[in-house]
């Protein structure tokens, strides 16, 4: 079988999706072939993920835009900045080409299909991230587990998928780099309302806690059409993390420092207040999340709360 890629737009509201994939019948001869040996036994259900993911990417408008705490520009803060924290700053001027990115992020239930096609052992199913897994939650992974999975997707379709770097994250979850602090529908945060209840968090997972992930999509997107942004544990993007990166960032389609120690996660962890998920804050780990500080008891931070979506270029 093959794969053919289409690109198709969508304008409504200011939104515009990359709708894609399409799978092409199989003619008689190739139905009399012998079956591939490197087929995955769940062939099936990687086409509809495939499918389900190409026609749930964002196609994001390149622009300029003014990256960081954007407090001191926004009339909504009075001139103030939005936090104390001198890693996203100073703001400084940014311009993407055009990019897509995906809607929602990667489920268990997603992670899971692509974990069979490739022969690994599904994640987190005991110990303590297992009580915080279910199938449209957002799948808890190190970086690399989030980059491989991006890379699979792009071996499978052809098309360049990566995590998307900080720059790209930022422009997206501000709906294209406006004044959003959070990356709802209205850029504020307000239970029941466009973020979950304490009640429909504790229903989302067996663990039954208010400090877990909460069902995918369960409120509206933000203007461009992403969800829960930051708002549904830690994402992770490509770039490796410098503290004075905005210092010197190149002013177009930064990736981030060549090396590093840490990688960078956006968002916050499902336990922090509504400020820690601030569109402007950048978060930091290792990036097979060994603990940053010494501790006898772990090696490692648990990874529910390390979530990710793919991007495309």
């Amino acid at each position: 079988m093959e794969w053919r890629t289409t690109v198709m737009s969508r304008s409504s509201a200011g939104i515009v999706s990359v709708v894609a994939l399409a799978l092409t019948a199989c003619d008689d001869s190739e139905s009399n072939q012998a079956p591939d040996v490197n087929e995955p036994a769940n062939q099936q259900a990687v086409e509809a993920l495939i499918q389900k993911t190409m026609d749930n990417m964002v196609f994001v408008e390149g622009g300029s835009f003014e990256m960081g705490d954007f407090g001191p520009i926004d009339p909504k803060a009075e001139g103030l900045p939005y936090t104390t924290d001198t890693d996203n700053k100073p703001l400084h001027t940014v311009t993407l080409d055009s990019y897509s990115i995906a809607a929602h992020q990667v489920s268990y239930a997603d992670y899971d299909i692509y974990s069979e096609a490739t022969g690994r052992e599904k994640i987190n199913t005991e110990g303590f991230d297992g009580k915080y897994r279910a199938p449209d939650v957002p799948a808890g992974v190190d970086w690399y587990q989030a980059r491989d999975y991006c890379q699979w997707l792009a071996e499978q379709t052809g098309v360049s998928f990566a995590l998307p770097t900080e720059a790209q994250w930022e422009y997206a979850a501000r709906s294209r780099g406006g004044f959003y602090p959070f990356a709802t529908n209205d850029g504020l945060l307000e239970r029941g309302r466009n973020f979950p209840t304490l009640d429909e968090v504790r229903e989302s997972t067996p663990a039954n806690e208010i400090i877990s992930p909460h069902t995918i999509a369960l409120y509206p997107s933000n203007p461009l059409g992403t969800y829960q942004m930051g708002t549904n544990g830690f994402e992770w993007v490509s770039d490796w993390y410098d503290e004075n990166y905005y210092n010197h960032s190149p002013k177009k389609n930064p990736k981030g420092p060549d090396a590093g120690e840490f990688k960078v996660r956006r968002g916050s962890s499902f336990g922090e207040t509504g400020r820690a998920k601030l569109t402007i804050n950048r978060r930091i780990a290792y990036p097979n999340l060994s603990i940053t500080q010494p501790n006898p008891a772990l090696t490692k931070e648990p990874s529910y709360d390390s979530t990710f979506r793919c991007a495309t270029n």
